[in-house]
C-alpha cells in the first residue's frame, strides 16, 4: 500500500493568501450636511436628561456613564404610563418642532438646487448660441 505524501500544504496557509480582500474597493460615505437639523429626543431621553441632574446630585462621588444609564433604565421601567405621559408630550412637541425646522431646511435646499439648475441652463443656453453664431461666421 503506497504511504500518503505530505504534500498537502495545511489549511492556515491558504488563508494567509498574499493579496487576498486587496481587489476590494471601499466606499466612501457622503458627507454629512452640519446645517442639518439634529432627530428630536424620545421620551427615554426627555426622561434621562431630567433623572441624570438627580442622580448627580444624590451621587456626586460617581462619575460612571454606564452606572447613570443603568439607574436611569430600571427607573424608566418601573414608571407607569400615567408617570410617563409628561415625557413622552414634551418628546412628541420637540418633535413637531423639528419636523417645522426640517420641512424649512428641505426647502431651502430645494430652491438653492433649483438655482443652480437655473443658473447652468442659463448658462448652456448661452452656449449654445456663441456655437452657432461660430457656426455662422464660417
Amino acid at each position: 500500500m503506497p504511504k500518503a505524501t505530505s504534500d498537502a500544504k495545511p489549511a492556515d496557509s491558504r488563508l494567509k493568501r498574499k493579496g487576498a480582500g486587496a481587489g476590494r474597493k471601499q466606499t466612501k460615505k457622503a458627507a454629512k450636511d452640519p446645517n442639518k437639523p439634529k432627530r428630536p429626543p424620545s421620551a427615554f431621553f426627555v426622561f434621562m436628561a431630567e433623572f441624570r441632574e438627580e442622580f448627580k446630585k444624590e451621587n456626586p462621588n460617581n462619575k460612571s456613564v454606564a452606572a447613570v444609564g443603568k439607574a436611569c433604565g430600571s427607573k424608566w421601567k418601573e414608571l407607569t404610563d400615567a408617570e410617563k405621559a409628561p415625557y413622552v408630550a414634551k418628546a412628541a412637541k420637540k418633535k413637531e418642532e423639528y419636523e417645522k425646522t426640517l420641512r424649512a431646511y428641505t426647502n431651502g435646499l430645494a430652491t438653492s438646487k433649483e438655482e443652480e439648475e437655473s443658473d447652468k441652463s442659463k448658462s448652456e443656453v448661452n452656449d449654445d448660441e456663441d456655437d452657432d453664431e461660430e457656426d455662422d461666421d464660417e
